[in-house]
């Protein structure tokens, strides 16, 4: 491997791929476009706004790969449909021209409504809201001539992760002895995705050619319901199993009225009223990842946050 791979982004996602990589040993980029990212002797953070390809130009010359982790600034389709796409352009414009892969972090909204588990030979052409957003993205990197692939993550657990429904507003009340705010049904089935777990995956992928232009699922461990992972929560953290209360589906469509982030939180709604499980085993098969036991995920992810409080 190249002693110089970029990262677009320093989120949780490409937080944790930078940290990785800088730990292995190898020579880092991360570009954003406020000059973030992780303090690291190994990685270098440089301001640039990737969807302009002047400032893009260049950047990736030399590099083995590009991780793309760049996720829209609200949660809107019509703000995903907005930045997503010229970003993607831009970023699959500069790695053809230097002659690298990008790895997409994904999620599965692409899929849309699916009964049973999700796995990577069911189709992906959701075409509502974001979902739809997630689709066309798909299809555009599948048409570029760039080399491509997109690693698909369940809903986000681990450190540095706020924005999910395993996210802040889980963990911060769980810690501090509040009650809990939790969406949809409480005992459904549903997949969570460790986010070193993904991470490690697309650093994988990017390594072996046999899986490029290809979508991928990130190793994830076994479902829990909401209800079990906040009583895992509690007992990684040694405190009392909260009071939750869940809202459900028809609260968030009611609330959506005069709330634009209650509707967009509606459209997703199906995620929480019904079993919403990833399968990952033939992607776990073709990289050599397994999933971190879950146990030892949310006991992690716990560390963390006493950090953060």
């Amino acid at each position: 491997m190249s002693d110089l791979h970029i990262v677009t982004g320093a989120g949780p996602t490409g937080t944790t791929i930078a940290e990785q990589l800088a730990a292995s040993g190898v020579q880092v980029r991360v570009l954003t476009r406020s000059g973030s990212g992780p303090d690291h002797p190994l990685v270098e953070r440089r301001k640039i706004n990737v969807t302009l390809p002047d400032q893009l130009s260049g950047e990736f010359d030399g590099a083995t790969a590009v991780y793309h982790c760049l996720g829209g600034s609200e949660y809107t389709a019509k703000v995903w449909q907005a930045e997503l796409p010229p970003a993607e352009l831009a970023v699959l414009d500069e790695a053809e021209k230097a002659g690298t892969v990008v790895v997409f972090a994904e999620n599965l909204y692409s899929y849309g409504k699916v009964d049973g588990p999700i796995t990577e030979n069911l189709p992906r052409n959701a075409d509502f809201g974001k979902p739809g957003v997630r689709t066309r993205l798909l299809r555009a990197r599948e048409a570029h001539a760039a080399a491509t692939v997109s690693v698909a993550a369940a809903d986000f657990l681990g450190p540095y992760v706020r924005n999910s429904l395993a996210g802040e507003q889980l963990f911060v009340p769980i810690l501090t002895g509040k009650r809990v705010q939790a969406f949809g049904k409480l005992n459904l089935p549903h997949s969570y995705t460790y986010m070193p777990d993904l991470a490690a995956a697309m650093i994988r992928a990017a390594a072996d050619r046999s899986v490029w232009n290809s979508v991928l699922h990130a190793p994830t461990a076994p479902p829990l319901t909401q209800r079990q992972l906040i009583d895992a929560i509690a007992a990684a953290a040694g405190v009392d199993s909260p009071k939750v209360f869940a809202a459900p589906a028809a609260m968030l469509r009611l609330l959506g009225i005069t709330s634009e982030l209650m509707r967009e939180l509606a459209e997703m709604s199906y995620q929480v009223t019904r079993p919403f499980v990833l399968n990952s085993a033939a992607s776990e098969q073709r990289l050599d990842l397994h999933p971190t036991p879950i146990d030892q995920a949310v006991a992690a992810t716990v560390a963390w946050w006493k950090t953060q409080l």
